[in-house]
């Protein structure tokens, strides 16, 4: 199958009037913009071979049902494929954005495999559910007969979302309590707007609360509210907290200033785009602009950190893995975007120390790959008599996230956790021990991916309506 050609906007300000204003200007930009997209979303979509074995759903979380959307897309029928894409994703317009498709469904599409490019679901799916909104085609939510029973959600984040979005629907009162003064967890402040525009986060916010969804932001469980006041007001408990824990480095200067959190990083560039003001910001503590970066971690995170970091005008951004780019935990994809950018990879590079304060750059052990380690990936080993120095005005920590201790935070000693410190939960349902008790996403998985907590919360929120109605039944009896 020959490869398509990509399409160009060149001719678009030929064919304006000199004398049009900008607003008529943007006008037939978008207007010609949307004939690209729908013209390039139906001829991707029609190249999908309807295989009799769909290994791009079967490797879908949420078992979405591509082959059948991609289908309806190609014949015009776009209203049907996006109720069909809703039908098991609640937020596919954030999943099309996000999603590491390389490593979930486009990686494992039939036309990828046979050598010819993969069909390019994610960004189909995006095209048919910004459509919707741009329609009109997203209803609001109608929740079902009023129920007397509540459930309490702890965490604002893609589980916590998708949950309250099943429960509302059915009549069940939801309250959803999150620490940050916006909700959308690290949707909001963890992904960076070129990756994931706000305004799409915050439309479904708006849905959800408009649908009945109270919100209590700004609130740290523990210190504002109690969890025991929490499981006291409601029927049944959902902690969908994520984890927000960064794993740390030691070494000589590693308190220097200059070296921060990824997450702090991050958020404050989404605050910015929020308009907020950020001392820390303004004060240059966590920004890039005109200095030398060096980004320690090889995950998503570090690529939104690196790419960050170019949008701020840093004068280099370098990324520091200890493994070379096979083993690399993020996306392939993402790597390929930040290297395009002007962002340079040090494969097999681990970090010994920092120098000065403020730091002035990082102590680097050269790393040579040894015998696989329990996970089956090839182990890191020091070179010895390879150390450099990467000089940097700003280190950023992107080492992943850890679960914080919740039993402690809490004052609950009898929340169940393992010894990674996640909340222990059944699979397929999120039910603890702990009696009314449910866990979802990344708090119970470890740092994982926005479609498996939208898989858990929709989930959860299924096996909660599931006892309220068995308890209603016992109770009638």
């Amino acid at each position: 199958m020959a490869k398509q050609p990509m399409l160009k906007f060149v001719t678009v300000n030929r064919d304006m009037p000199e004398k049009r204003g900008a607003d008529a200007r943007s006008q037939d930009f978008n207007e010609i913009y949307a004939e690209f997209a729908a013209a390039k979303a139906a001829e991707q979509a029609s190249r999908c071979s309807q295989c009799g074995v769909p290994y791009c759903q079967a490797h879908c979380p949420l078992s979405n049902n591509i082959p059948d959307w991609l289908h309806m897309t190609a014949t015009g029928r776009l209203k049907e494929a996006y109720a069909l894409s809703q039908a098991t994703n609640t937020f596919p317009e954030i999943c099309g954005r996000i999603c590491p498709q390389d490593r979930l469904c486009e990686g494992n599409c039939v036309i990828e495999q046979s050598g010819h490019e993969t069909v390019t679901i994610g960004a189909v799916e995006k095209y048919i559910t910004d459509t919707a909104w741009e329609e009109g085609w997203v209803e609001d939510i109608v929740p079902g007969a009023e129920r007397g029973e509540s459930v309490g959600i702890i965490g604002a984040g893609p589980g916590g979302l998708a949950a309250a979005d099943r429960l509302i629907r059915s009549g069940v009162q939801v309250t959803v309590y999150d620490r940050h003064d916006r909700a959308g967890g690290l949707l909001t402040y963890g992904i960076p707007g070129f990756k994931l525009e706000k305004d799409v986060i915050m439309r479904r916010f708006d849905q959800l609360e408009k649908a009945g969804v109270k919100f209590v932001l700004n609130c740290n469980v523990g210190e504002d509210l109690t969890f025991q006041a929490i499981r006291g007001q409601h029927d049944a408990v959902l902690i969908a907290t994520g984890v927000y824990k960064s794993r740390d480095l030691q070494g000589p200067g590693a308190g220097a200033a200059g070296i921060v959190k990824a997450i702090d990083y991050l958020t404050c560039s989404n605050r910015l785009n929020f308009g907020d003001t950020v001392p820390e910001y303004e004060s240059g503590e966590l920004n890039a602009e005109g200095k030398k970066v060096v980004v320690i971690g090889g995950g998503d995170t570090a690529m939104d950190c690196v790419r960050t970091a170019i949008r701020q005008g840093a004068e280099s951004v370098k990324c520091l893995y200890r493994r070379d780019r096979t083993n690399m935990p993020g996306s392939q994809r993402e790597t390929k975007n930040a290297e395009e950018e002007g962002v340079e990879f040090v494969w097999l590079a681990a970090p010994r120390g920092f120098a000065g304060d403020p730091v002035s750059g990082v102590m680097v052990q050269k790393m040579r790959l040894g015998a696989p380690d329990a996970s089956g990936r090839q182990s890191p080993e020091v070179i010895e008599g390879a150390d450099y120095v990467e000089e940097a005005d700003l280190v950023i920590k992107a080492l992943g996230f850890e679960p914080e201790d919740l039993p402690t935070l809490w004052g609950e000693p009898d929340l169940p956790v393992t010894r990674w410190g996640t909340i222990k939960a059944q699979f397929n349902t999120g039910k603890t021990d702990l009696d009314g008790v449910w866990a979802v996403g990344d708090i119970v998985r470890g740092a994982s991916l926005v479609v498996w907590a939208i898989k858990d919360g929709r989930d959860a929120a299924d096996n909660i309506l599931e006892t309220l109605n068995a308890q209603v039944q016992v109770a009638a009896e």
